[in-house]
């Protein structure tokens, strides 16, 4: 569903808004420096009113050359292309459902629009806050169970690339042993695990996967902790996998060091991780990446809302979209011509529906 919706800028008082900063985490450096007040020619021609986009990382924050890095990427490119300002702010550590409340009503207090919450865990805060701000746009990354008028609920369909990873796994696997690391116990983490799992077996169903979930709760950790990946990792390869592909976030960088230190294969995820330049001395041994264009979806809805149009409700990425997929930035993972094939060819049933991807 779309509306259409005018904006009130709320002026707010220097000392209330150092207050709330404190309490609801601290702004990107780099984005505080080149923070841009809204109405630049093109969000002006179009009447839009908002100060910019407001964006709120999950756990590991910015600089986890995945989930979040992702996401601002789109904040990044629709400050830029559509003139707007913005302001993103970081995750505190243990933080507490209250603490992301005050972080989207910070936002939103100050006239941000949309106001995009990356990851599950803002569901809570989105349904307190999103009532109370009527002519805010809210996004939320993965979470299908916000239902309100002025939210839109950002959900990928992360098993399929998952499924190409692990079709990619199989046919690269010497041992015959592969590895999935996840950095929480949690059905979204499940998700990418299906799909691998069913990848791998649509190649060989005797190949074995080993499983494992760094933390049962992400204040733990599991996505920020790259010393638990690796020792994960570490744990996987003395068992015999040599192949590992890890749905971790920040967790995942001390995986794919771990493979690479082992001289063997790791799989990256959401972001190209190959393109990272923190991980530029591991990349020979990041055989491919699965994607999940979080930067796209971020973009696109704040395009949505500039343009007077904000879409709202549930939205699905998939495949067939080009939200999710398999990178192919490594010349190693393109030079395997065999596994280039298995997998577009695995690719291709997706779309056409002759592939079922299991969720869970």
């Amino acid at each position: 569903m779309r509306h259409i919706s005018r904006y009130t800028r709320v002026a707010v008082g220097i000392a209330a808004l150092a207050l709330t900063a404190t309490a609801c985490g601290e702004t990107s450096s780099e984005s505080a420096q080149k923070e841009e007040k809204g109405g630049g020619s093109s969000a002006s021609s179009t009447g839009y009113k908002g100060k910019g986009i407001g964006l709120a990382y999950d756990v590991g924050g910015r600089g986890d050359q995945s989930f979040n890095d992702s996401a601002f990427s789109g904040y990044d490119k629709a400050r830029k292309e559509l003139k707007i300002g913005g302001q993103d702010l970081e995750p505190t550590d243990g933080e507490s459902d209250a603490d992301k409340v005050a972080r989207l009503t910070q936002l939103a207090t100050k006239g941000y629009n949309p106001i995009v919450g990356v990851g599950f865990a803002y569901a809570p805060a989105i349904k307190e806050v999103a009532p109370k701000f009527p002519k805010t746009t809210f996004g939320i990354v993965d979470d299908d169970t916000v239902k309100a008028d002025n939210v839109a609920d950002l959900v990928f369909h992360e098993e399929q690339g998952s499924y190409l990873a692990g079709v990619a796994a199989a046919k690269v696997t010497k041992a015959k042993h592969v590895g999935f690391i996840g950095g929480v116990d949690v059905s979204l983490i499940h998700k990418f695990y299906a799909g691998f799992k069913a990848g791998v077996a649509s190649v060989d169903p005797k190949i074995k996967v080993e499983q494992q979930y760094l933390t049962e709760k992400a204040e733990d950790g599991g996505f920020s902790s790259p010393n638990l990946g690796k020792e994960a990792a570490k744990g996987q390869l003395d068992k015999g996998a040599d192949v590992l592909y890890a749905a971790a976030g920040l967790s995942g960088q001390g995986v794919i060091e771990e493979a690479a230190g082992a001289r063997k294969w790791a799989i990256g995820v959401d972001s190209d991780q190959y393109k990272q330049e923190p991980l530029a001395k591991y990349k020979d041994y990041i055989l491919t990446s699965a994607l999940k264009d979080v930067g796209g979806a971020v973009y696109d809805l704040t395009k949505s809302v500039v343009e007077g149009k904000p879409v709202t409700g549930e939205t699905r990425f998939d495949l067939a979209s080009g939200r999710v997929g398999l990178s192919t930035a490594n010349p190693k993972y393109t030079a395997m011509t065999d596994v280039v094939a298995a997998v577009k060819k695995a690719e291709a049933g997706i779309k056409d529906g002759s592939i079922t991807v299991p969720s869970s």
